[in-house]
C-alpha cells in the first residue's frame, strides 16, 4: 500500500469527514494527512493505497459531495508520486503530528479554551 495519493479538497470540516468516511469505506485506502484553510471552509484531504483503490475512494468522494450538496472544490490522483510530492505530503503528515501531541500534553481545560478558538 501507499503507491499512490488520493485528494479532495471541499468546502467544511463536516463535508471532509463524510467524504473521507466514504473514501475509506470504498476502497483499500488510508488516511495520511489533511489541511485546513481559512478556518476549516477549506479543507484537503489526502489518502494512499494502491491506485485502482485511490481511484475508487476519490470517485466515491465525489459521489457523495453531489448527493449530499458539499462543496468539492478539487480532486485528484496522483498514480505515481514523486520524491519531492512525497516529502511535501509528509511535513503535513508530520505538523498534523505535532500538533495532536502538543494537544495531548495540555491540561484539559486548556484543550477547551483552543478547541473553541478555532
Amino acid at each position: 500500500m501507499g503507491t499512490s495519493y488520493g485528494l479532495i479538497e471541499v468546502s467544511g470540516v463536516v463535508a471532509a469527514v463524510d467524504s473521507l468516511d466514504a473514501m475509506c469505506k470504498a476502497a483499500g485506502v488510508t488516511l495520511v494527512t489533511w489541511e485546513r484553510k481559512l478556518g476549516g471552509r477549506l479543507v484537503t484531504v489526502i489518502v494512499e493505497g494502491d491506485v485502482a483503490d485511490v481511484k475508487a475512494s476519490v470517485e466515491a468522494a465525489k459521489d457523495l459531495c453531489r448527493q449530499n450538496n458539499h462543496i468539492l472544490a478539487a480532486s485528484g490522483v496522483i498514480a505515481a508520486p514523486s520524491d519531492e510530492i512525497r516529502k511535501m505530503v509528509a511535513l503535513s503528515a508530520k505538523r498534523i503530528q505535532r500538533q495532536l501531541e502538543e494537544m495531548k500534553a495540555q491540561p484539559p481545560e486548556s484543550q477547551e479554551t483552543d478547541s473553541q478558538e478555532q
